[in-house]
């Protein structure tokens, strides 16, 4: 017997831009009149590629386009790629909440999917009655609900409120809820989307460890969909990255990582690390920002000299103690490395009214190994949260650190620069 649990075989899906529906009056007839003569649907000739941040120029767009790719019993597979790439309408078709326009899923047992925030959830009725509303729909009789009742309110953790109305619960809360009954209720398939980042720390912990108990105990599949690379490399057994509707890549979690993240980095030699750097602080300006001298986002380092020598000149409207503190994580949000030297030795400087400079160098570690990072900054005051934060890419090779970008930043409410 075959021991594919999933095949997705040309999936397709076709949306059109800007209304709800499929479309006018007279394409619905062109369809019809196509499909009396047994022909193509003239509309999947055309369709843009799905790529969100570029203009649209006609009517239709491909969300997806010839999907194709086995997903074995008992394995967990990791779904990754940047927002708009596909992944949750894979896993909307797939759970039946919409069809494709082309191709098929073939897939065995019963499905449960925690695809957004209260997915399945009738507002109106309490926990409990959701929790057997939603068993009822998987198949399962009320005896076997009620067996396992007790073991999905302490997973979720929400006895005190398990009479009251979903509508009154938070969203946490709620996703608490949802992914307990997803995951004992014994599907043969749980299909998890990007919810679990609602929940706090300790729950998104022991929901990866029901994960992992679901495939590897009990021999279930599991589809998840996450941006947290750490995630994904400890819970996934093989990953597929989507881009712009089509299939990228498919193959092990580390390399589908070291793909995506590659990718996605952007690094380019071009730009500048203030390129984008539109508004500061209320009271700083920032005029320059140079890692070992340059101001490009491409800095050459080889293994004799592994320091990073970080500049930042502005100017304050007041005087103000400052100093920078740097972490450097792993691409898979790892803390790799913390330095806070102004702090660590009580020497954080005072500067005037006027223009300031800061420097710092911060020696990297003898066991970094070859891959991509993120250098964080941080310009700091004693007791007081960042000023200014200032996240730079930062790639590293065999022969040391090969770049750093500039990002653009968002200036919000409480003073602080934000990542766009």
């Amino acid at each position: 017997m075959s021991d594919i649990a999933i095949q997705f075989e040309n999936i397709s899906k076709q949306y059109r831009l800007g209304v709800i529906g499929t479309g006018t009056i007279s394409h619905d007839l062109n369809r019809w009149w196509h499909k009396v003569r047994g022909k193509e649907d003239p509309y999947l000739k055309i369709g843009e590629v799905n790529d969100r941040s570029s203009k649209a120029i006609g009517e239709y767009v491909w969300a997806l386009r010839d999907i194709s790719f086995e997903v074995k019993q008992g394995e967990v597979l990791g779904i990754i790629g940047k927002n708009g790439a596909g992944k949750s309408t894979l896993l909307k078709i797939l759970s039946r909440v919409t069809s494709p326009t082309t191709g098929s899923i073939k897939a065995k047992g019963r499905i449960a999917s925690l695809l957004e925030v209260g997915t399945g959830f009738h507002p109106e009725l309490t926990g409990r009655e959701n929790i057997y509303m939603n068993g009822s729909i998987m198949g399962m009789t009320r005896n076997e609900i009620s067996r396992k009742l007790d073991e999905i309110v302490a997973f979720a953790g929400v006895e005190k409120y398990i009479d009251t109305p979903v509508k009154r619960y938070s969203s946490g809360m709620t996703v608490r809820l949802g992914f307990a009954i997803a995951a004992h209720l014994e599907p043969e398939i749980l299909v998890v989307d990007e919810v679990l980042a609602v929940g706090d720390a300790e729950f998104q912990k022991k929901a990866i460890g029901k994960m992992q108990d679901v495939s590897r105990g009990e021999g279930r599949t599991v589809l998840f969909v996450s941006h947290n690379m750490g995630a994904v490399e400890s819970l996934c057994t093989k990953a597929v990255i989507l881009k712009d509707g089509q299939l990228n890549f498919s193959g092990s979690v580390s390399e589908a990582i070291n793909v995506y993240m590659e990718h996605y980095s952007h690094l380019d030699g071009s730009s500048r690390i203030m390129d984008g750097v539109k508004k500061c602080h209320s009271h700083i300006k920032l005029n320059e920002i140079t890692i070992n001298g340059s101001d490009s986002n491409f800095v050459n380092i080889n293994q004799e000299n592994t320091k990073l020598t970080i500049s930042i000149k502005g100017e304050i409207q007041e005087r103000k103690k400052m100093a920078l503190e740097i972490r450097l994580y792993d691409l898979k949000g790892i803390l790799q490395g913390i330095y806070s030297p102004g702090h660590l030795y009580g020497r954080v400087p005072t500067y005037e009214e006027g223009a300031f400079e800061i420097n710092e160098i911060l020696e990297l570690p003898d066991n970094l190994t070859k891959g991509n990072f993120v250098l964080d900054i941080d310009v700091t005051q004693p007791n007081v949260e960042s000023l200014i934060n200032i996240p730079q890419f930062v790639m590293i090779e065999s022969n040391g650190i090969i770049g750093a970008t500039g990002l653009e930043f968002n200036y919000d409410s409480c003073g602080l620069l934000m990542l766009k």
